[in-house]
This record gives C-alpha cells, structure tokens and sequence, in this order.
C-alpha cells in the first residue's frame, strides 16, 4: 500500500488567454480538451490552441480526471491535446504502477467516493493536489496488475457489446419510424404539420427544487434528472437521489406516462432539448427536478413513444436548437419548446408504431438484464481490487 501521491503525480492543466484560441485547426494550434469532453454525449469541442511555451499537453494514452463541477472526478482517455486547469493529467511512476492498472483504479468505487466526498466539502466541487495526498492505493507486483486489468477489460468488453446491442435495438425502432412516417423533415407522406402544443394535454412546467444537502437515502421521493432522460427512449427510473418532499410537491412534480421530459440546460447547444417519456406502469413518488421541462401529453391525439422517437430527428431538433440562447450554458425555456412544429399521423397509424415498440422492448428487457447483471459482477470486481 502507498500514498497516491508518491507513486504518481497530477499535473493541472493551463488556460491560456482568449486570443490565442481558434475555431478552427491550424498550423501551430492543437484541440483544447475542455470538462465538457468528459460527458461522451457532448464531446464536440470545436476551439483549438495555439502552442505556447506554457501549454500543457496530454497524449491520447493518457489518463484525465476532471476536476471540478458535474464531472468532478469523470474519467477520460483516448484524446490528445492541450488542457485547461479544470482538467488534471495523470503521470504514474511506471516503476511501480502502469497506466491500465492507474485507469481502473481512478474509476474505483473508492476513489470515486473520496473525491465525491472532498468536492462536497468545497464552495466550488472540486479538489487539489493536498486532497489526492489522503488517498491510498494497492501497488501490487506487475504480472498481478495485469491480471486484474485482464479481468477487468473482459467484463467491460462484454458491457460495450450489450450496450451495443441496446443500441441496435434503438436504430431499429427508428428505421421502423421512417418506414411509417417518412422523414418528417421532407414529409413525402403528407402528414398533417401542427404546432406541438396541439398534443400537449395540461400545464407545462419546470420541475422540483431540493438543496444539495436535502437529499438523503431515506427520502419520501426519488428525483429524475437531466442525467436520467438525455438520448433514452424512456426515462431511467433505477437507483435515483431521494430527498423528502411534501404532498404539495408531490401532487404537482410527480411524474406519469403520458408526460414528456426535455433537457432545460447543457454544455453545448447540441444537448440541449434532448427528451425521454416516462413509461407505462411507472412507479409513484418520482419527481423530475428544476433542470428538466414537463409537457403532459395528451394521450388522445398522440402516442409518447411516437413523440419520444420524433423529438430525435433532425427535422425536431433544428427547431429546438433555433430557439435555444447561449450564454455560460445553452438553454431553452418553455416557450422555446412550445414554438416547434411536429407532424401528426393519424391516431391508428402511431398506434402501429406503439406496437412494433413494445415488440422490441421484449428484446430490450432481456438484453438489459444481461446487462445489468456483467455490470454487477464488474461493480463487484472493483470494489474487491480497489476496496
């Protein structure tokens, strides 16, 4: 057992002035990774900059760990570039440690942990050097390291298949909407074009306030998240944050199928407005949080899993990002939703299209119990390596 510190060195990232970035690539600028690049959905980071002595540069190998905000102590490798001082890189002494057997380490339920814990202690999440000095780490002989990260990548390998498979799944329930609907952008079909407050059937509403230090475990309600509905079919309703609530709250944020959430704010305008629905037989007391906007459907003239689906194509999402504003973050408000246009099949026609859903959900079911269980086993495996 050893220090973290003494076996390996985080060296904190510059932010080099305005006028030396770019949005464009050119001769003497490299890409800046910025925190946004730890959320994989966002990874669209367009400025470059140019190279100076004071940059500080990473590889493509190396190991990042975001410092502060929302992604404090999200894990990202596999891009080179410049970064700033939100960001830390990793540097093992590879005398004792290598750079796999660091990279699981870092994403350690301990690990983890510690770092959740320090960022919550501070006036802004983050945390330093003096903090990563506490925390300890096994340095077993090599030929054991590379064991465990043996074992390690086989069971994350077989999670990226399943995940892949769920995506395959999802790509077919949209070639099925195509072959229904046709792209709604062209509308070779003729369908009927309406506002989509047209299919909105009560108020829509931001969500439910709860302080940070309001949640707890033993909370009266669980609270959905942007986290929980961002590129998802339906809303991911599992081992949600509690805190308590009182019937008021609860009367006007609990969710029901029928209801349609959408991203209220994000890094980059192409996050913003991504949406989810709520499924059927949703359990009672969960609420969607302030980040999120509310439009109860009205289940007479549309089906959510058609608006769900819908909400994702080009033709939707252009209109959403026109009424977005940018400003620190991209956001949109009520009104910015309310303004895009959909089409609107015929009831029978969308109820078609339901069916074929719920016939791939069947396959969905499966393959995700396979899943949730190799994520188990590799939740296991960590916290037995890592402790």
């Amino acid at each position: 057992m050893a220090k973290l510190t003494d076996v390996c060195d985080f060296q904190g990232g510059s932010q080099p002035p305005k006028e030396e970035w770019s949005f464009e690539e050119q001769d003497g600028y490299i890409r800046m990774l910025q925190i946004r690049d730890f959320t994989q959905s966002e990874r669209v980071t367009p400025e470059y900059i140019k190279i100076s002595g004071t940059t500080k540069i990473c590889e493509a190998d190396d190991i990042l760990v975001a410092r502060y905000g929302a992604s404090l102590g999200k894990i990202l490798t596999g891009l080179a570039g410049a970064y700033n001082v939100a960001i830390m890189r990793t540097i093992p002494n590879e005398t004792v440690l290598t750079k796999k057997y660091l990279y699981y380490y870092l994403k350690s339920p301990y690990f983890q942990t510690s770092i959740l814990n320090v960022g919550s202690r501070a006036a802004q999440a983050g945390f330093n050097k003096e903090d990563l000095s506490k925390l300890d780490i096994n340095c077993p002989s090599f030929e054991e390291q590379d064991n465990i990260v043996h074992v390690l990548q086989k069971v994350e390998n077989v999670i990226k298949n399943r995940e892949i498979e769920l995506d395959k799944l999802d790509d077919l329930i949209k070639a099925r909407f195509v072959e229904l609907f046709g792209d709604p952008k062209s509308n070779p079909l003729e369908w009927p074009v309406v506002n989509i407050s047209k299919v909105v059937g009560g108020k829509v509403s931001n969500g439910f306030f709860a302080k940070r230090d309001d949640y707890c475990e033993d909370g009266n309600v669980s609270v959905l998240g942007v986290a929980n509905i961002v590129n998802r079919m339906y809303s991911r309703l599992d081992d949600l944050p509690r805190t308590n609530a009182d019937d008021k709250d609860i009367a006007k944020f609990e969710v029901k199928y029928g209801d349609m959430l959408f991203c209220r704010s994000s890094l980059v305008a192409e996050g913003i407005g991504k949406a989810s629905i709520i499924p059927e037989n949703v359990q009672g007391n969960i609420l969607f949080e302030c980040h999120v906007i509310r439009l109860p459907l009205d289940l007479s003239k549309c089906v959510p899993e058609f608006m769900q689906v819908l909400s994702t194509m080009d033709y939707f999402r252009n209109q959403v990002i026109a009424q977005s504003k940018t400003a620190t973050m991209t956001t949109i408000g009520q009104d910015g939703i309310l303004k895009t246009d959909i089409i609107l099949p015929p009831f029978v026609k969308q109820k078609e299209f339901y069916d074929f859903v719920k016939q791939v959900d069947k396959s969905k079911v499966a393959v995700q119990k396979a899943l949730d269980e190799t994520q188990l086993l590799f939740d296991s495996l960590m916290q037995e390596y890592f402790g």
